[in-house]
């Protein structure tokens, strides 16, 4: 967990395959987004995390390389 004045700022990475940024920047946190062919979701969960940690206040933001993976940061507002 990070801090800064504002916000308590909590860093999830993996080394998943990765989110196109650049094609899908738009659409990550949107419903029913779901960004690899071949692979089970849903695409809710990461819309149903970004309308929870804003309604708290918070925002949350996502860097991500294919083959590489992602790192999502979730800021809750102190």
């Amino acid at each position: 967990m990070l801090h800064n004045v504002e916000y308590d700022v909590l860093c999830v990475e993996d080394n998943g395959i990765g989110i196109d940024l650049k094609k899908y920047q738009e659409a990550v946190f949107g419903p029913y987004k779901t960004f690899h062919k071949n692979r089970e979701s849903t695409g809710i969960g990461l819309y149903i995390a970004k309308n929870q940690v804003e309604a708290m206040g918070g925002k949350i933001s996502v860097d991500s390389k294919l083959g590489i993976g992602s790192v999502f940061k979730v800021y809750f507002k102190k």
